[in-house]
């Protein structure tokens, strides 16, 4: 029996739409993501369950863990029978990587379980092509950061897709989910074909100059650049009382703050964690919109996708 664990991420940071994420872990210890055990059975059998098991596909073969496993028996040429149990503590359309935590759990459980006949890069390669089919593009700024630990720069180089960059160990990541759902594909769908090439120049500039800063250990520039010129202008509707949230959160002391992935979880950053602690407290009082919202300070989950037990 293997139990395999995948972090929450922070898709885009800010900064890198498609092209930064973060994996992400409560500073309280606690696990944040989701957990995929695999054992040996005479048939295929998937188990859901968890605290959003309820809100999974009915059937099976609509399953994003089904979809995993269909896709690694057909590349590996063998039917591989198995009984999956998932997990699914994530929220769907969270903006936390909820898909990519179920994936890559699911991909790194059977590759072990069959003794690694998929390598890391084919491994992530797969990732990505699945988050793809579901969100509508194929992106690595959840699957990399949650297989792989940190904050990962999306290169999609032919040897490297994924590359790791400095962070920074004072930094406090306050993240927000406010118990509503926002689809990935209506995110991406409500951005526009085209862009100016004005923003895609600024984008650029800043992006370039958040990872000069990330490297130089400029925590405070690094803040400064971590701002969203592609998608959150359009996003903003999607998110209650978005603008007025970020306006209080950075009075109170947040050096940073954005959208987290697709939303509708938001993200802070503080180097304080009296201030954490107080943005967290807002955020719980003012940001929630249900009882199944939740409000986490994390630190960054350096280590990725590992066993459990």
């Amino acid at each position: 029996m293997i139990t395999i664990y995948a972090p929450a991420s922070i898709g885009n940071v800010g900064v890198g739409f498609d092209i930064l994420g973060a994996a992400i872990i409560p500073i309280n210890g606690a696990l944040l993501g989701d957990l995929v055990t695999i054992e040996s059975s005479n048939k295929f059998q998937l188990i859901n369950k968890g605290l959003f098991s309820k809100k999974l596909p009915k059937k099976t073969e609509e399953n994003i863990v089904w979809k995993c496993w269909s896709r690694f028996c057909k590349i590996i040429k063998k039917e591989v029978l198995v009984s999956i149990i998932l997990e699914k503590n994530m929220p769907i359309g969270s903006g936390l990587g909820s898909s990519a935590c179920s994936i890559v759990a699911t991909l790194v459980a059977i590759n072990e379980f069959c003794n690694y006949p998929l390598n890391s890069r084919e491994l992530l390669l797969l990732m990505g092509q699945i988050e793809g089919e579901i969100s509508g593009s194929i992106h690595y700024d959840n699957v990399a950061p949650s297989y792989l630990g940190g904050l990962q720069l999306i290169l999609e180089d032919t040897e490297i897709i994924s590359q790791k960059i400095p962070s920074f160990k004072n930094w406090f990541w306050i993240i927000a989910w406010p118990g509503i759902k926002v689809s990935t594909a209506e995110a991406r769908e409500i951005l526009p074909k085209k862009y100016q090439k004005e923003i895609c120049i600024k984008n650029s500039r800043y992006l370039a100059g958040f990872i000069h800063a990330s490297y130089s250990k400029q925590p405070y520039l690094a803040a400064r650049l971590m701002q969203d010129f592609m998608a959150e202008p359009y996003r903003i509707k999607l998110l209650p009382n978005f603008v007025k949230t970020k306006k209080k959160i950075k009075k109170i002391g947040a050096i940073s703050s954005g959208i987290s992935g697709s939303g509708p979880t938001i993200f802070a950053i503080s180097d304080n964690i009296n201030t954490a602690e107080e943005i967290s407290l807002w955020l719980k009082k003012h940001y929630l919109q249900n009882e199944t919202g939740f409000v986490h300070i994390c630190f960054l989950d350096t280590r990725g996708a590992r066993k459990i037990g």
